[in-house]
């Protein structure tokens, strides 16, 4: 399969933490876009680009629809009920893709050495019975939202890697997994920090690997766009993707390579958790939100060798045949 060339569109993106910090103000005329997301800290960048004022200084009137799985916000942005949205390649956005409804424009959240990334869990359960590490794994049942999943992919290579075989329960929703998993109906699973650490730290769960050691690379996440906005509203969607980056260099600085210093970051896990962990206490959910603080790929570059290997991952499952040219329009940004 051919390597996709890089381009960037979006021009002085990498400067994006120097550029003031503006009221959250609709410019008059802006266009009305609805943004696909989850409650998850990995999904902070258009939280701060909306409570920031880049979405308004983008000329968008943005509002957001909140999704508990990856599967119906890709039908949502196929159908055009959605504008933007975030969230790991699946199934579903394959073969939207392959129908010419669906594309991916940008990089999300992304595993980098030295970060904390997404962790390999097992219940109380299992871990008694010996599942103290992923090469352990042989025989067990691990959680995913639906086949096709992040989680199905992530626990196949991990297992591919270990040279052992299990069994996947598909439980429809993140929510769902967690009760399973704590219950001991299923062994294991693998999520992103925010709700590893906390369900780890509760003693709820045990911690086995991280996903990092097997998948370094690994591209976890994707901004995504119908074809139609894609190739035929490329204004908008740059400025959406503009004002998606410079929340995600503000996110950047203050939680992960915590240059823009404490002040900051307390400042940036406040205006989190008016969307993340709004159940609980600001003093609870705090912890939470920081430990949740993976790298957002900056100028949401788009990390092509991870896309790739996913691809190759559901020709070999035989789920879904698609090539990186249907699912990948690279005019928007950088492709590494």
């Amino acid at each position: 399969m051919s390597q996709i060339s890089r381009r960037r569109a979006l021009a002085g993106i990498g400067a994006v933490s120097a550029l003031s910090l503006a009221a959250p103000r609709v410019a008059r005329g802006a266009e009305r876009t609805v943004v696909g997301a989850l409650r998850f800290t990995s999904h902070a960048p258009s939280f701060v680009a909306q409570e920031r004022g880049y979405f308004a200084e983008a000329g968008l009137d943005v509002d957001f629809e909140f999704f508990q799985a990856a599967q119906p916000m890709a039908v949502a942005v196929a159908s055009r009920d959605v504008g933007y949205a975030v969230t790991a390649i699946t199934g579903g956005l394959l073969s939207l893709a392959n129908k010419g409804a669906a594309k991916v424009i940008g990089g999300a959240l992304r595993e980098e050495p030295g970060i904390d990334g997404q962790m390999i869990l097992a219940s109380n359960d299992a871990h008694a019975a010996g599942l103290t590490s992923p090469a352990a794994l042989g025989g067990k049942t691990f959680g995913m939202t639906t086949a096709g999943s992040s989680f199905h992919y992530m626990g196949s290579r991990i297992a591919e890697a270990e040279g052992v075989e299990m069994s996947f329960k598909p439980l429809q929703k993140v929510g769902a997994v967690i009760g399973a998993l704590k219950s001991g109906q299923v062994d294991a699973w693998s999520i992103v920090p925010h709700i590893a650490k906390a369900l780890a730290g509760a003693g709820a769960v045990q911690e086995i690997g991280r996903v990092a050691e097997y998948l370094p690379d690994y591209q976890v996440t994707t901004v995504f766009t119908s074809a139609d906005n894609a190739s035929g509203e490329r204004e908008r969607t740059a400025a959406f993707l503009e004002a998606f980056s410079r929340g995600a260099a503000d996110f950047n600085a203050a939680l992960v390579d915590r240059t823009a210093g404490e002040e900051a970051a307390e400042e940036m896990v406040r205006l989190i958790h008016k969307y993340v962990y709004t159940d609980r206490p600001y003093e609870k959910a705090a912890p939470s939100i920081r430990n949740g603080a993976m790298r957002i790929s900056p100028g949401a570059a788009l990390g092509m060798r991870s896309i790739e290997d996913q691809l190759a991952w559901f020709r070999e499952e035989g789920l879904v045949e698609s090539s990186a040219e249907t699912l990948v329009d690279p005019s928007y940004v950088e492709t590494v």
